[in-house]
């Protein structure tokens, strides 16, 4: 820091004040700092920060299959915004949905020395009411909201309710269902407003079929509903699956939209593109990674009087995959 300083003409507690981020300097001098550390290769010592400032300058995120669509973009959302607040993110997966796993996951986590968590909570664990550790700053994002942290998600509700209602808008008389895994909490959100739905609105409620969100187990759902005559209309709990059933619709010679509607959620980027495009609910996992660190900072700095949670409102997307019945036995 000396040699900074010493580059740069300045006092040491200006290089301290740059190396902070902190406000009470002017930019010619930020720069001049800035442009010294760069010379000089100079990294501040995040171990002796630390000591001064109580801040590893450090996030950690905590979530099972971060292969699975929601949860990786919502990782890479969580990345975006930590590292515009000048902070890194360190990760830990889960496998087992177990409590003790997630705890042992916060215990890596606290021994990388970092500030607060985020827990990505998409699966359901073995007990209803976790308990982490007190003393550590944690949002939740995609779990149960009845725990007692602060907690950001999306509308689960409202956007299966807006994409069941515009096919039963449609003329469709009933509307099937490829749900998500058991265990998921997304997926238990959506299938259980869409049975409300269409309780609500007079229709009858069909068995439901379950897959694991992936393509190929929405091309078995398919294949199944191919068969039925009575089936127009199906809404898929996330987009994959019903990227897959759209291909079992297609090989069994039932046109979508002609013979069968079909609708899915999460709006992938490839949804605007299948054949036909693909009417979806929209969810914006920037925002919800923005939230997740916004309310994290918020306990790390102290602030207390922000909101505990943060509830996202999807959007439904309107494209051509989802029509009018056709005079049959299903309309």
């Amino acid at each position: 820091m000396a040699d900074v300083a010493a580059r740069a003409g300045v006092s040491s507690q200006t290089v301290s004040r740059v190396a902070n981020n902190r406000e009470n300097v002017d930019a010619a001098t930020r720069e001049k700092v800035l442009s010294a550390m760069r010379d000089l290769g100079y990294r501040p010592n995040t171990a002796a920060r630390a000591l001064v400032t109580g801040r590893f300058g450090a996030l950690g995120v905590v979530s099972f299959d971060v292969g699975a669509h929601g949860n990786a973009r919502t990782l890479a959302a969580i990345a975006d915004a930590a590292r515009e607040a000048d902070y890194s993110v360190n990760f830990m997966g889960v496998r087992t949905q177990t409590e003790a796993a997630v705890r042992q996951a916060f215990q890596h986590l606290m021994l990388q020395s970092v500030d607060g968590i985020v827990l990505i909570e998409s699966q359901i664990l073995d007990t209803p009411s976790l308990q982490l550790p007190p003393t550590m700053p944690v949002v939740v994002a995609d779990g149960d909201t009845g725990h007692r942290y602060p907690n950001v998600d999306f509308d689960q509700a409202h956007g299966t309710h807006s994409v069941v209602a515009h096919l039963l808008g449609l003329g469709h008389r009933t509307v099937w269902h490829v749900a998500g895994p058991r265990d998921s909490f997304a997926a238990r959100r959506r299938a259980e407003t869409w049975q409300r739905t269409l309780t609500e609105s007079g229709a009858p409620v069909p068995d439901v079929l379950h897959g694991d969100w992936t393509a190929e187990s929405g091309y078995r759902a398919g294949r199944e509903l191919a068969g039925r005559p009575e089936v127009t209309a199906v809404f898929a709990a996330n987009d994959q699956m019903a990227l897959g059933l759209m291909r079992a619709l297609h090989e069994a010679g039932r046109d979508v939209p002609g013979d069968i509607s079909v609708a899915g959620f999460d709006d992938i980027s490839e949804a605007a593109f299948l054949h036909p495009p693909l009417t979806t609910v929209h969810q914006d996992f920037d925002i919800v990674g923005r939230h997740c660190v916004t309310l994290l900072l918020d306990q790390i700095n102290g602030r207390t009087d922000g909101p505990h949670r943060m509830a996202v409102e999807p959007a439904l997307v309107v494209r051509a995959s989802t029509a009018p019945p056709a005079a049959g036995p299903g309309s």
